[in-house]
């Protein structure tokens, strides 16, 4: 006789507890994105250095092309795009990017995404341009940078000068 009971209670216990295939497909996703979340880490900031005359120089950075700076005014560009790369300075080391061929083309032959072992640049010009020299136009502009996972760990306005 006690078996019986026993069995019934365990089985009328059993039913309560089984989640509703809804409650089981949440409860299944909330953990996916729990281990997915632990298992990506966050993004690491960039912190560009200014690209001094000396620096082009010494990579021969001389061209035709487009400098991004953070102000009109600044002398010296946080990042350099000519047709065959783009370069950037970080931790006192100048890095040249690829092209991205399937980007859109900018002034002067540029491109508006290069690709890197660390990140991806992307800059944006806005508007038709001023021009200030002979064979010189200032841009209002965005440069991006980009993780490996498309997560922004650099963005500054500024202006991207492009001549030669």
């Amino acid at each position: 006789m006690r078996a019986p009971i026993l069995l019934l209670a365990l089985t009328v216990a059993a039913c309560g507890s089984e989640p509703s295939p809804e409650e089981k497909a949440a409860s299944d996703a909330a953990a996916s994105a729990e281990i997915r979340a632990a298992n990506v880490p966050p993004p690491i900031p960039v912190t560009l250095e200014p690209i001094a005359y000396s620096d082009i120089e010494a990579n021969e950075l001389i061209g035709i092309g487009c400098s991004f700076a953070l102000a009109r005014n600044a002398d010296a560009a946080m990042a350099v795009t000519m047709v065959e790369a783009a370069y950037v300075k970080q931790d006192n080391e100048i890095q040249r990017l690829a092209p991205d061929m399937g980007s859109a083309e900018m002034p002067f032959g540029t491109r508006s995404n290069y690709d890197g072992t660390r990140f991806g640049l992307e800059m944006t010009m806005r508007g038709d341009g001023e021009a200030i020299g002979g064979e010189t136009t200032l841009y209002d502009a965005t440069l991006t940078l980009r993780d490996g996972r498309d997560r922004i760990v650099y963005q500054q306005d500024g202006v991207a000068r492009c001549g030669s």
